[in-house]
């Protein structure tokens, strides 16, 4: 019997193997990892772990040896270089060629790096290896009293930018836009960012395009900017986004733009291939493409995905939410707040402690919530069931938004 085939061994490839088995699925599971760790979590290489150091095994999303008990053939340092569709197998990079069942991509996304030659010292932030390396260069920029340059003012950037100065580090963060992660929140959550972080010694600069990286003998020792402003760095972090791993998917004819093409249920255009997690676009119900990067995206489109290689009907239909840690703050994101026209916010804004409540024609899309956890367990509650709080409720202090729930229940 041939087996189902996972490629990608992260968060949402090991949701497939475990929803396969969790569903009774008994025939044979091979799940492919490029990378030579087990399954880990991400999340905490740009914040706790390359703050402290742990141990890689505390990442673990799973241990090998559990994800063997529900006889699942893990295998790692295996590069696949080919998919074949018409004969339904896979080709490795050591010439072997597997066949299977159904596949799954779960091949995650890349680090968009800057153009031009390598040099020594300039990280992405997206695999364990990436973040070994990364802590390595922060002892020795401390040794030497150098400086980090953070390229890109968004999470990645801004979690890699306070752990550093947890570290002690001089930092500073160059953003090609007018504020911080404006792409994916207001201005006023922005704002708030900034003075958390200016707060805490990080110089940001706004608005500054940067032209290439500065080397010597091989090691970056400076970006430069288009307006030809240099400023050292013992290294730099590119925190640019990332580009969905589609590659293999594309190669193989299968429909891609912005990400391998799936459907609420996690199918490509391939009936036998399922993918799920950053490499993907989801085809939502008017035409457009929705590309979720999370850890719930991952795990509740696995579910899916696995739902499909069965032949069953399971669309992934939750409200998206996010995180992210910068110093004692903790900015926690649910729902979608593009094309937002009002805003309206609850909580100490100095603090700041509080949240951002985004609608669109009257109706509640969206919430921020930066260190005010029952707000954004209570938004995701509101989301899910569809429920939306007149703005003026929601901009009462007194107003308790929990009662909304107890009205529309049973």
């Amino acid at each position: 019997m041939d087996p189902i085939i996972i490629i990608g061994a992260g968060q949402a490839g090991v949701q497939i193997a475990e929803t396969l088995r969790q569903e009774h699925y008994s025939g044979p599971i091979l799940l492919l990892g490029a990378e030579a760790h087990g399954p880990y979590n991400r999340p905490p290489l740009s914040k706790k772990w390359l703050l402290e150091h742990h141990d890689p095994a505390q990442l673990a999303i799973r241990s090998i040896e559990a994800i063997r008990r529900r006889e699942i053939d893990l295998r790692l340092n295996c590069e696949v270089v080919a998919i074949e569709p018409a004969r339904q197998c896979v080709r490795l990079a050591d010439g072997q060629s597997l066949p299977y069942a159904g596949l799954a991509l779960t091949t995650g996304a890349r680090v968009r790096m800057l153009p031009g030659p390598p040099l020594r010292g300039v990280f992405g932030v997206r695999t364990l290896d990436d973040a070994q390396a990364l802590a390595a260069a922060f002892e020795q920029c401390l040794a030497r009293s150098a400086p980090l340059v953070v390229i890109g003012g968004g999470f990645i950037g801004l979690e890699v930018a306070a752990t550093a100065r947890k570290r002690g580090l001089e930092v500073t963060v160059l953003e090609g836009l007018g504020r911080l992660m404006s792409r994916v929140v207001a201005p006023i959550v922005s704002e708030a960012a900034a003075r958390v972080h200016r707060a805490h010694g990080v110089q940001l600069k706004f608005d500054v395009q940067v032209e290439g990286l500065v080397g010597r003998d091989g090691q970056v020792s400076a970006v430069r900017t288009a307006g030809g402003v240099e400023y050292p760095a013992g290294c730099v972090v590119v925190g640019i986004g990332v580009i969905p791993e589609d590659r293999l998917a594309a190669a193989a004819g299968l429909a891609c733009e912005r990400g391998i093409i799936v459907d609420a249920c996690a199918r490509t255009s391939d009936p036998k291939i399922v993918a799920a997690g950053d490499c993907t676009a989801r085809r939502l119900a008017d035409g457009t493409l929705l590309r979720l990067e999370s850890v719930h995206n991952a795990i509740e489109q696995g579910k899916s995905a696995a739902a499909a290689l069965l032949g069953r009907e399971r669309p992934f239909t939750a409200t998206p939410w996010f995180w992210s840690d910068q110093y004692d703050v903790k900015l926690q994101m649910v729902g979608l707040s593009h094309g937002y026209d009002q805003i309206i916010t609850r909580g100490d804004l100095q603090k700041p402690a509080f949240s951002a409540f985004y609608y669109r024609n009257g109706r509640l899309i969206a919430v921020d919530s930066l260190s005010r956890i029952g707000d954004h367990m209570l938004a995701r509650k509101l989301l899910d069931n569809g429920i939306s709080p007149l703005p003026a409720k929601a901009a009462d202090p007194a107003f308790e938004l929990a009662s909304l729930l107890k009205a529309s229940g049973p």
